[in-house]
């Protein structure tokens, strides 16, 4: 009647119980909780632009263009981190409008920062992690490349919030190609 597997169904049984109620209570307690923006504007500065016309092996294109971007990056994060934040995924994005695209955006740097680390970002002349490729020729000369930084909130439970930080860097990309190797 009282065996040891009907024990231990029954200890195993409340224990589901017990989490799926911590978890909730976990949710519950930070649902509501309006996300802030940061109390300071984000800092992003761009200090040097450069842009290649490269061979596109993807497409009918002979040649695209691909933009060499460094930034400074400083940003204070703590605000964003309470007690049901586990991690928060950031991203550098550039937004720019070419003739052929009215909206183009393009992911340059990420980082995941998790709880207990130091949340205050602070680099130096920082270099695009990914590809800058434009899907023609929309990079040179364009007057508005814009830079900012986003980020995804990831809780222990609950929704997983989409933000973006309050201020952003434009810049106009150069009128001529850079023909030399190094970069």
């Amino acid at each position: 009647m009282n065996t040891l597997l009907s024990r231990l169904n029954a200890l195993f049984a409340f224990t589901l119980t017990v989490m799926a109620s911590v978890t909730l209570l976990c949710f519950a307690s930070t649902a509501y909780r309006q996300q802030q923006p940061l109390p300071e504007p984000l800092g992003i500065a761009i200090t040097s632009v450069l842009v290649k016309n490269v061979e596109d092996f993807t497409g009918p294109r002979d040649k695209s263009d691909l933009g060499f971007v460094t930034f400074d990056l400083k940003a204070e994060l703590q605000p964003l981190f309470n007690w049901n934040v586990k991690q928060l995924f950031l991203y550098v994005t550039a937004e720019y409008t070419t003739a052929a695209n009215a909206v183009n955006q393009v992911v340059l740097w990420d980082r995941i920062m998790l709880r207990g680390e130091n949340a205050s970002l602070h680099y130096h002349s920082l270099r695009s992690k990914y590809f800058f490729f434009d899907d023609g020729n929309g990079l040179r000369g364009n007057p508005k490349v814009s830079l900012s930084l986003s980020w995804n909130v990831i809780p222990n439970a609950g929704v997983l919030p989409l933000l973006s930080g309050i201020g952003a860097s434009s810049v106009r990309f150069p009128d001529s190609y850079e023909t030399t190797k190094n970069y």
